[in-house]
């Protein structure tokens, strides 16, 4: 709750083609975020991405109260400017632009999940910026050792696109590296979202990944992740608490998989407020521990 003792809000996407009316993909959550006594609002994120985030809050009342944001991703800089802009209309969002960009970030949330993560490393580049030579990439991947390794940017892989610009079957073969490497920079194009990473590669079963989403440092619900095919078995998550502690964030996400020898490993973490909820995913719990969330 806030401080006048009243239900968190919740800023929801609109429908690009109805503004007044929610985006259909949220509908559910919408729905269980009404049920849990949240205020609702609605953001036209197709104006925020066009640098317009005066226009895109437009429809949210002023002085209406502190608001979860919850639809899809923002560049890190465009959540900036979404909370400046609410902030002018009396408002404020319950995640900062800072931690915003700590969660949805590989760079900001590694370090306090290192031991329980992949190794990796990473380089700042801007989108349409050519992508670092071969020599350059071999310095960068070194403190990897040799062996396989993934490629992505701060925020996402192509893992869609494994041979081609995701998968490194060794890193220290700086030519395959940077033909991956390459490919990787031109299919995201203007969407190369913070820098380059490499990873060292992890075999994981086959069986899928699954989420745990985390409220005030507490885990609130477990469940697949969205692009796993069904229902996934995953161990109580009390084991990463400590490292989601250190984070410090409010609403994180945290992925995990099961290493091939046994052993439960983070491959991502994430701001709460973009990631997905798989569909038929009972997210009740999840609402309400966000809406009756107390200052801090």
């Amino acid at each position: 709750m806030n401080g006048r003792g009243e239900r968190n809000g919740f800023l929801f996407c609109a429908d690009p083609l109805r503004l007044s009316r929610p985006d259909p993909q949220f509908a559910a959550e919408l729905a269980a975020a009404r049920a849990a006594g949240g205020r609702i609002a609605l953001l036209d994120h197709d104006a925020l991405l066009a640098g317009d985030a005066p226009g895109a809050v437009a429809r949210v009342a002023r002085d209406s109260g502190p608001y979860w944001y919850r639809g899809w991703m923002i560049p890190s800089a465009r959540y900036a400017e979404l909370e400046a802009a609410l902030g002018a209309r009396g408002c404020a969002l319950l995640t900062g632009a800072a931690g915003y960009q700590r969660a949805h970030e590989l760079p900001g949330w590694y370090e306090a999940f290192a031991p329980l993560t992949p190794r990796s490393v990473w380089c700042a580049t801007a989108p349409g910026a050519p992508p670092p030579t071969a020599d350059e990439l071999a310095g960068l991947a070194a403190p990897l050792g040799p062996g396989p390794g993934i490629v992505k940017d701060f925020v996402k892989s192509r893992k869609h696109e494994w041979y081609e610009a995701c998968y490194v079957p060794e890193l220290a073969d700086a030519e395959q590296l940077a033909s991956v490497v390459g490919r990787f920079v031109e299919l995201q194009g203007p969407f190369l979202a913070g820098g380059l990473v490499l990873r060292s590669f992890e075999p994981f079963v086959a069986d899928g990944e699954a989420r745990v989403w985390w409220v005030d440092g507490e885990a609130v619900l477990v469940t697949a992740h969205p692009d796993s095919p069904g229902p996934v078995s995953v161990p109580e998550p009390d084991f990463l608490r400590e490292a989601v502690g250190r984070l410090g964030l409010r609403w994180v996400t945290t992925d995990l998989a099961l290493r091939e020898d046994g052993v439960w490993r983070v491959v991502e973490v994430g701001d709460g407020q973009v990631s997905g909820v798989p569909a038929g995913a009972e997210a009740g719990a999840l609402f309400a521990a966000l809406a009756g969330a107390g200052p801090r």
